[in-house]
């Protein structure tokens, strides 16, 4: 009896120690896939010639947007890395589906006084294979130029800027920590990208004499574009001559503060959504009390009344620059004052 207690112990011993090995086996195996972000921005090898000038290599994909979120009048020059013989899928309404280990990269600059383009950081989103969500890491360039190094916890940096007019200001430019832009960037709990969604990229860009996304699908980057009479375009806002004030207002506002004022979004709670496919007049605020807004709505009543900017929490907020007020309260230290106008101009032709 005694010895087959034995053998049973020694068989349940193998067995547990086979399970553990596989257990282990496959723990080394999804970690060996993690993406892991490397120290310099050079590492990546994504651009040829003096790092600064951001010649991309052959497989960098170079996109724009319609509308640009205002972040003190920087300068951004953005670019997608897909993985070899991968395609992005188009989603109406949302952003693009991206394959597994696609890199999306955002660079950020100024004009100093002297009209000289200057970088400042650089922000990447992988989609990690390891478990299909999104990361993202912060480069801060240095001072000569030549590289920009990981920096996670963010950084205010004093510096003299050209607006687009070309008028000089001095400024505290703010790099943010990567859980603020996990902020902006959060949809349903979900890390996202914000920027690439079909409306935002349907148009022709500067220089180009095919739409964005027609020549993305010929070159091959993107399946199931329907026909672009069923792809909705978002308008820029700065173009006065193919579309209204009330087109350019709600294009402005989409860009600006629908990543979060949405369904899913960091500022789902306040019942405020600013997407510009949202209809209902009551989520886009007309004589809607604030819900969260606190000191910052100013004492007003409602977040948007039609004809009266100077009664609209909306305008008030983003007609400020103080912290608990300021409305997108990250990514920019300045009032866009272009913007602010615009949404003034609006709300009083409302």
């Amino acid at each position: 009896m005694s010895n087959l207690i034995k053998i049973s112990s020694c068989f349940l011993l193998l067995v547990f120690m086979i399970q553990a090995c596989q257990n282990q086996g496959k723990k080394e195996q999804n970690t060996s896939t993690e993406f892991q972000f490397k120290e310099k921005l050079s590492d990546y090898g994504f651009f040829k010639g003096k790092l600064s000038e951001l010649n991309p290599n052959p497989e960098l994909i170079s996109y724009d947007l319609s509308s640009a979120l205002f972040s003190d009048y920087a300068i951004k020059d953005r670019f997608i890395v897909l993985p070899e013989g991968s395609k992005m899928k188009y989603v109406d309404n949302e952003e693009l589906e991206f394959p597994d280990s696609t890199i999306i990269i955002k660079n950020f600059a100024y004009r100093n006084s002297n009209d000289e383009k200057i970088m400042i950081e650089t922000r990447l989103l992988v989609k990690d294979p390891s478990d299909h969500n999104w990361k993202v890491m912060n480069y801060l360039w240095d001072e000569k130029q030549d590289d920009a190094v990981k920096f996670i916890r963010g950084v205010v940096l004093p510096i003299s800027l050209k607006d687009d007019a070309g008028n000089l200001h001095k400024t505290n430019y703010m790099v943010p920590n990567t859980n603020d832009c996990k902020r902006c960037h959060i949809k349903d709990s979900k890390l996202l990208p914000i920027g690439p969604k079909a409306r935002n990229m349907n148009f022709t860009r500067a220089g180009q004499t095919e739409n964005q996304l027609v020549w993305l699908a010929k070159e091959g980057h993107l399946e199931n574009l329907p026909d672009l009479q069923q792809v909705q375009a978002l308008p820029n806002w700065l173009d006065k001559a193919n579309f209204n004030l009330e087109q350019r207002a709600r294009a402005y506002l989409d860009i600006n503060c629908s990543h979060c004022h949405r369904r899913g979004g960091d500022a789902f709670n306040t019942g405020l959504f600013l997407e510009y496919t949202e209809m209902d007049t009551v989520r886009l605020g007309y004589h809607k009390g604030p819900v969260s807004a606190g000191a910052g709505a100013g004492g007003l009543d409602f977040d948007l009344v039609p004809g009266s900017p100077d009664k609209s929490i909306l305008y008030y907020r983003m007609n400020s620059t103080e912290p608990g007020t300021a409305m997108p309260e990250l990514a920019r230290s300045m009032i866009h004052t272009e913007g602010v106008e615009l949404i003034k101009d609006w709300i009083k032709h409302l």
